[in-house]
């Protein structure tokens, strides 16, 4: 009972202290793989959230942030309309202004046509001394010399001059759509008759009666035309001559343009030149 029996008793009592550090191991490691699972899990749910917010950001304009614009949508909105509609108002007034020019482009052919028609019809008859033509901005006019329509100091339009008025008005007739002013004009000498008491009744006298016989022609529309007595007060030139008093003394026909120059005023009575 000595060595053998000590022998066995010392295997009974084998040192097993290395299982605690083992088994203290084996439990970090499974805590770090717990750890390292939920961080996996954590940053997939996260990526995911992530997604959606960039999607929602694209799509609606919101994102997980709900960051607010300074600017308004409102607010964006109507600027945008502003400028639209800017833009919209110059594309229509281009278009206004480029069918305006259109217009005026053929008003002048059809005026020019008509002028030269007149001026065909002054060299063909003779008078190229007692009427004439021209074409401006505001119209194209038709002067007659009062010699050519009228005794001296009369309104009524002399016999072998109807046949004028009766020319001019078949011309005036392809052109309805016009509005025609018929003035009539005087020298500064003053007139004292039994008919007429100043130079503005003989002027308005003059310019009703060739009126009048214009619209003897019934294609012709009366309301389109406008009677007026200018008297002495324009001149084309100055009366210091009797000449120039002769020159003073007319009737003026003037077909007023509907497409003008806006820069230009309409005046029936500009300078002729």
């Amino acid at each position: 009972m000595s060595k053998k029996s000590r022998r066995h008793e010392h295997e009974e009592h084998a040192d097993e202290s290395w299982l605690l550090p083992y088994a203290d191991l084996l439990t970090l490691l499974l805590a770090l793989f717990i750890v390292l699972y939920s961080m996996s899990a954590s940053d997939a749910k996260k990526f995911d959230e992530m997604s959606e917010a960039f999607n929602a950001a694209f799509t609606s304009g919101t994102g997980v942030l709900d960051y607010q614009s300074p600017v308004s949508t409102n607010q964006v909105t109507s600027k945008d309309e502003t400028v639209k509609n800017k833009d919209d108002v110059t594309s229509k007034k281009d278009k206004r202004n480029e069918q305006q020019a259109l217009l005026s482009k053929q008003e002048q052919i059809d005026l020019e046509k008509l002028k030269k028609q007149i001026d065909q019809y002054i060299q063909k008859s003779g008078l190229t001394n007692q009427l004439e033509t021209k074409l401006n901005q505001s119209q194209l006019m038709i002067t007659i010399s009062d010699t050519a329509l009228f005794a001296s100091g009369k309104a009524t339009v002399k016999p072998e001059s109807k046949q004028l008025a009766a020319a001019i008005s078949d011309m005036l007739q392809k052109f309805p759509d016009y509005d025609i002013v018929v003035s009539g004009h005087t020298d500064n000498i003053p007139i004292y008759n039994m008919d007429y008491e100043s130079n503005w009744d003989l002027s308005s006298a003059r310019a009703l009666e060739f009126l009048k016989i214009l619209l003897l022609n019934t294609n012709l529309d009366p309301k389109k035309f406008t009677p007026v007595g200018y008297g002495e007060y324009h001149p084309i030139v100055d009366n210091s001559t009797a000449v120039n008093r002769a020159k003073n003394r007319r009737v003026e026909v003037s077909l007023i343009r509907k497409y003008q120059d806006s820069t230009q005023l309409l005046n029936v009575t500009d300078v002729k030149e």
